[in-house]
């Protein structure tokens, strides 16, 4: 199902624009692409919330989604600055527009009982003596209750993909 991802809102207190800012970022593949990626948000003073990084169906070329909170006025020059990366062909700015959005969990958990995880679309993928490992996609709110559920059952061990969003048109 489509969503809209966050829209800005004004910070009553402070009175500047305070937001996630959803970027895709299509890069040449190389060595030290995602170093440069990373610094060039690092130097803007800003917490990378989510990322996830993938090849796309051009060889060479990744396509990265960046998450990054923000709360001043500079919030467009982050995306300046990865225009300017050699690397960097496109950075698309998603925030605010329907997208598909969905991340990834991969949970171990010490149970049997696995019949609410089960309603609530995970899927089991394997079974062992020390646990029983389950995956569940969804939307970050999704994702987030579904952790506060695998709590009630014994988390082992648990890993979280970052955003994967796509605009819903083209």
């Amino acid at each position: 199902m489509p969503e809209t991802l966050p829209r800005p809102t004004t910070s009553p207190a402070a009175g500047e624009v305070n937001r996630v800012r959803v970027l895709s970022i299509l890069v040449e593949d190389g060595q030290n692409t995602l170093t440069k990626i990373a610094g060039a948000v690092r130097r803007r003073g800003f917490h990378i919330r989510g990322l996830s990084i993938g090849p796309t169906r051009e060889a060479g070329r990744s396509r990265i989604t960046l998450e990054v909170d923000h709360g001043h006025a500079e919030a467009d020059q982050v995306r300046k600055q990865l225009e300017r990366l050699v690397e960097v062909v496109e950075v698309e700015d998603l925030t605010g527009d329907e997208v598909h959005s969905r991340e990834l969990v991969v949970a171990k958990v010490d149970t049997s009982d696995l019949a609410r995880l089960i309603q609530r679309g995970a899927k089991v993928i394997s079974t062992d003596t020390d646990g029983t490992t389950v995956e569940f996609s969804g939307d970050r709110d999704e994702i987030f209750d579904f952790v506060e559920e695998l709590a009630r059952h014994g988390i082992v061990d648990v890993v979280r993909s970052g955003p994967l969003v796509m605009r819903r048109t083209v």
